[in-house]
C-alpha cells in the first residue's frame, strides 16, 4: 500500500528500526527466562537429559521417571475441575438490568471464543513455565465481517516487555512475535515483496525432528502508549516484518486519535503461578522440582543397572585358563571345553551385589520429597494411608490437603476478572449492533438476550437549569465462582445440605433459629440457603394467618347460621366462605404444604449435576 511507504505517515520505516532497536534490549533481559521456558518444556517431555552436555553415562540408557509430570498433571486436573465462571455485579443501582444481561452474555461470548481450550492451555504454560497469558483482542474479520472477541492463549517465549517492571502496563512498550509463511505474508501484503529476508531471530523449543523455518519470516505485534494532545496516555498498535510497516494505528484516520483500543491496556493478562520479584512473570513447580526429579532419575538409572548386572552371569578368566569363550557365553551348551587344568586364580564368576535396603529407602524417601514440593500428596489423587477408611475422613484429608490448590485457583480467578473486564470494555467500544445471544434458562429452556454496547455507554445526567451536569458510565464488579465443581466439591455441598435438613433448618416453625446459626456458618451457597430458610419462614407465617382467617370465618358463620354448630355443616361453611376468598387450591393442600416446605429447600440446596 503506497499509503504505508509514505516517509510523512506517523509511523515508517524510521520508526520501525527504532522499535527493532527497543526489540533487541528487551530480549537481551529476557534471555534467561527464555533459556528457562525451553529447559522446562523438555522437562516436561521427561526429555531432559538431552538437554545435558555430559550424560551420566554415554551410550547406556537414561531412564527418566514421570513423578514431576504427574505432579503437573494433577494440577491441571485440578484446575479443569474449577472452571471458572463469572458473576457481574452493578455498582450502581440503575445498572442492576445491565448487569444481570452481562452475566448471561459472558458466558456465551466466552464458550464462543472457546474459552475452555485456552484456559486449558493457560494452565498448561503456567504449569510448566510458571506464567500462563491470555490475550484478549477484538477480531474485525469475525462473524462474516461484522467482529467479535477473540480469547487467545498466547506463548510467554514469544512476549518482550521492559526489563524490570512487575506490571506489564508499565512498560513503554510490548512485543508479541509470531512465525509465519513468508509467501502468505507477500500475497496479504504487497508492500513487504522484495523485503523476504527475516532480520529477527526468535529462540525456539527443542523438537525430535526439528523445524525448518526457512520459509518463515517473524512478524512482530508492537504495541505502545503515548500521551495524546490532552496527556492521556493512548495505546497504538504497528505491525511490521522484516522492518515494513503493515499496519499501524497511527496510519489510520480513524484510529490515529483514538488509539487501538479505547481501555488503553495492553491486551494480554498475566497469570503467574510463584511471583518473582521486579517481573510480570513468575516460575512454576518444574523450577522447584527438576533437582529432585534429577536425583531420582539418577537413582532409577543406577539401580536398573545394578538389577542387570545382578541376573546377568559373569566371569573373570585368565588369558592362561584355557577356556572356550564362546561356549562359555552360550548358555546353550551343556559343556564347556577347557584345555589344561584350571584353579581359583585363572577362573571365578563375577557376582554383582544385589541393592540393599537403605538404598530402595532413600530413593522412596527422594520420591516422597517430590510429593510433598508440589503438594501432590496421595489423599489428594484419592488414595489413603494409616489405615483412614471413613468417607468423612478421608473427605476431611483431602479437603484440607488440597488447600495448595485453592490457593492456584484464586489466583487463576484474579487474571480471570482481568480477561472479564477487558472483554466488557471491548463490548463498550465494538459492540455498536444489537446481538441476540441464546441463554440456558435455569429450567433448561432457551432464551433469547439482545444486547449491545449501548447499555455500556455512558448515561447522560440529570440537568439543571438547562445546563446538564455530566454523564455516568456503567462500572460494574466480577465475582468469579467454579462453574463446574470437582466430584468432591459436589459431595461436600450435598453432606451439608443432608446435615441441614436433619437438623431441622428447614421446617418453617424453626425459620428464626436456622437463620441465627446460618449466620454463623461460612460455606459455598450459603446465601442461598439463608434465603430459603427465610422463604419457608415467611410460607409458615402467611399459612398460620389464613389459619386463623379460617377459624375466625368459621367463628363468624356460626353467629350468623343461627347456632349451627355441627361438624359437617361448620366444615361446609368454612369451605365455602374460605372459597369466596380465593382460597380453594390453597384450601385443599394447607395440609401438605407444611410438610413438603423442609424437603423441597433441602433438594434446592444439593448439588446433583
Amino acid at each position: 500500500m503506497d499509503e504505508y511507504e509514505n516517509e510523512a505517515l506517523p509511523v515508517g520505516e524510521a520508526q520501525v528500526a527504532e522499535a527493532m532497536q527497543t526489540l533487541q534490549r528487551y530480549k537481551a533481559g529476557k534471555a534467561a527466562l527464555d533459556k528457562r521456558i525451553v529447559d522446562n518444556e523438555l522437562w516436561f517431555r521427561m526429555g531432559h537429559w538431552k538437554n545435558y552436555q555430559n550424560p551420566m553415562m554415554p551410550g547406556k540408557a537414561q531412564p527418566s521417571s514421570g513423578w514431576l509430570f504427574n505432579s503437573i498433571a494433577n494440577k491441571h486436573a485440578d484446575a479443569m475441575d474449577n472452571y471458572p465462571e463469572p458473576n457481574v455485579l452493578p455498582r450502581a443501582a440503575d445498572d442492576e438490568e445491565t448487569a444481570r444481561a452481562l452475566s448471561s452474555v459472558l458466558p456465551v461470548v466466552l464458550e464462543q471464543a472457546d474459552y475452555e481450550k485456552v484456559y486449558s492451555d493457560g494452565w498448561w504454560r503456567k504449569l510448566k513455565q510458571g506464567t500462563g497469558v491470555t490475550g484478549i483482542f477484538w477480531d474485525a474479520a469475525a462473524r462474516g465481517g461484522i467482529g467479535d472477541i477473540a480469547v487467545r492463549s498466547v506463548n510467554l517465549l514469544m512476549l518482550y516487555w521492559e526489563p524490570g517492571v512487575e506490571d506489564i502496563q508499565s512498560s513503554p512498550d510490548f512485543f508479541s512475535l509470531s512465525l509465519e509463511d513468508t509467501a502468505r505474508l507477500c500475497a496479504q501484503y504487497p508492500q513487504l515483496k522484495g523485503r523476504t529476508a527475516s532480520v529477527l531471530d526468535v529462540p525456539r523449543y527443542i523438537h525430535d525432528a526439528g523445524q525448518d523455518t526457512s520459509t518463515k519470516s517473524v512478524v512482530v505485534d508492537w504495541y505502545y502508549k503515548r500521551p495524546d494532545e490532552n496527556g492521556r496516555m493512548v495505546l497504538h498498535y504497528c505491525k511490521f516484518c522484516n522492518g515494513v510497516v503493515l499496519y499501524a494505528s497511527q496510519n489510520d484516520p480513524a484510529l490515529a486519535g483514538r488509539g487501538l483500543y479505547d481501555h488503553g491496556q495492553y491486551p494480554f493478562v498475566f497469570d503467574p503461578l510463584f511471583v518473582e520479584e521486579d517481573s510480570p512473570a513468575g516460575f512454576g513447580y518444574i523450577d522447584v522440582m527438576k533437582d529432585c526429579q534429577t536425583a531420582i532419575d539418577k537413582m532409577n538409572h543406577a539401580m536398573d543397572e545394578n538389577v542387570l548386572l545382578s541376573a546377568k552371569q559373569r566371569y573373570v578368566l585368565s588369558d592362561t585358563a584355557g577356556v572356550n569363550e564362546e561356549e562359555l557365553a552360550d548358555f546353550s551348551r551343556d559343556i564347556v571345553h577347557v584345555a589344561g587344568r584350571l584353579n581359583d586364580d585363572s577362573f571365578r564368576p563375577l557376582q554383582t551385589a544385589g541393592l540393599q535396603g537403605n538404598s530402595l529407602s532413600y530413593r522412596q524417601s527422594r520420591i516422597e520429597e517430590l510429593k510433598e514440593i508440589s503438594g501432590n500428596r496421595d489423599l489428594t489423587q484419592g488414595g489413603t494411608a494409616g489405615g483412614v477408611t471413613a468417607a468423612s475422613a478421608i473427605a476431611a484429608l483431602q479437603e484440607a490437603g488440597s488447600k495448595l490448590s485453592r490457593d492456584m485457583l484464586k489466583s487463576a480467578y484474579r487474571a480471570f476478572a482481568k480477561q472479564c473486564y477487558l472483554i466488557i470494555e471491548l463490548m463498550r467500544q465494538f459492540y455498536d449492533e444489537q446481538r441476540v445471544f441464546r441463554i440456558v434458562g435455569a429450567g433448561g429452556e432457551n432464551q433469547f438476550v439482545p444486547f449491545s454496547a449501548a447499555a455500556l455507554r455512558p448515561v447522560p445526567g440529570r440537568s439543571l437549569g438547562g445546563v446538564e451536569l455530566g454523564s455516568r458510565e456503567p462500572i460494574f464488579d466480577i465475582v468469579v465462582s467454579a462453574a463446574k465443581k470437582s466430584t468432591f466439591s459436589r459431595l461436600s455441598q450435598n453432606e451439608t445440605a443432608k446435615e441441614c435438613y436433619q437438623l431441622g433448618f428447614f421446617k418453617p416453625e424453626n425459620a428464626d433459629a436456622a437463620l441465627a446459626a446460618l449466620d454463623m456458618m461460612d460455606f459455598e451457597g450459603v446465601e442461598k440457603v439463608r434465603q430459603r430458610v427465610q422463604q419457608n419462614g415467611t410460607l409458615a407465617q402467611k399459612l398460620a394467618q389464613m389459619q386463623n382467617q379460617m377459624v375466625q370465618m368459621a367463628a363468624v358463620i356460626e353467629m350468623q347460621g343461627g347456632g349451627q354448630n355441627t361438624a359437617g355443616g361448620l366444615t361446609r361453611s368454612v369451605s365455602s366462605a374460605f372459597t369466596q376468598k380465593g382460597g380453594k387450591a390453597a384450601g385443599t393442600k394447607l395440609a401438605g404444604l407444611g410438610s413438603a416446605l423442609p424437603t423441597a429447600a433441602a433438594a434446592k440446596a444439593m448439588d446433583l449435576t
